[in-house]
């Protein structure tokens, strides 16, 4: 079943030209047809939610209420229901195992940016931030792309940290034009900055590029390291299930 048929034509347009415009929409593309559909149906889910996070119509405790309601359906999905707001994943839970627990990790985290605007938090809290608004993701998607788990998920941390801590520094200024900045509080006051919690105020201080620097060498670098080793593991275990799947063919 495809995504059209999933949750009909307009809403599988509107997914795939959101898409479009995201740096993993060529690879997407590039997936077998049963495998894109499924990355599909989990970017559209973290779309989904995410805007609820961040589109900031209604009051927080409405918009935490509609993250309940996905919590409720995803619940009932792994129940053998299929509510008609999470028709769409149905097809990708079943074939490729996708797990309840990475799902609601997900909604965990659009709910720390629905409860407060988050500025300054401590590392602890945007380590915690980055598990659940990217390395969940990246568990779910290990299960599309067919890998062992522990290696799998183990590049998910990594991947999902590196690539959020990266898409905190791309927009800072576009989150602090809506109260928010990720910037981790000790390199804030490191650096001095930050007397008052203003995040317009905070980014217009000259010592910010320091911040950022460091967010760069200590996160995304620290991260980084044990991806390229694990990238190199994983590509030794996807040649040999590829060789051991044409040995089976030819066999």
């Amino acid at each position: 079943m495809t995504n059209a048929e999933n949750i009909g034509a307009p809403a599988a347009r509107a997914v795939q030209k959101r898409a479009s415009g995201s740096s993993f929409y060529i690879a997407m593309r590039l997936m077998p047809a049963e495998e894109r559909d499924a990355m599909f149906a989990i970017y559209a889910f973290c779309r989904k939610v995410d805007d609820i996070a961040d589109d900031g119509i209604g009051t927080r405790a409405e918009r935490h209420e509609r993250l309940e309601g996905w919590r409720r359906d995803l619940a009932a999905l792994y129940e053998g229901k299929v509510p008609a707001q999470v028709r769409f994943l149905a097809p990708a839970v079943t074939h490729y195992g996708l797990r309840l627990e990475d799902f609601l990790t997900v909604l965990d985290g659009m709910d720390m940016d629905v409860a407060e605007d988050i500025v300054a938090p401590d590392l602890a809290t945007l380590d915690l931030y980055c598990d659940r608004v990217a390395s969940a993701v990246g568990r779910l998607s290990i299960k599309v792309f067919g890998m062992e788990e522990e290696p799998g998920f183990a590049l998910a941390h990594h991947l999902g940290r590196a690539l959020q801590l990266t898409n905190i520094l791309r927009d800072i200024d576009e989150d602090a034009a809506i109260g928010r900045l990720y910037l981790p509080r000790e390199y804030l006051e490191e650096m001095n900055c930050c007397r008052q919690m203003d995040p317009a105020a905070i980014i217009d201080k000259p010592e910010i590029d320091a911040v950022c620097r460091k967010l760069e060498s200590e996160g995304i670098d620290k991260f980084n390291q044990p991806f390229d080793k694990l990238l190199r593991q994983i590509e030794v275990h996807v040649n040999r299930a590829t060789l051991g799947r044409k040995s089976g063919s030819n066999g």
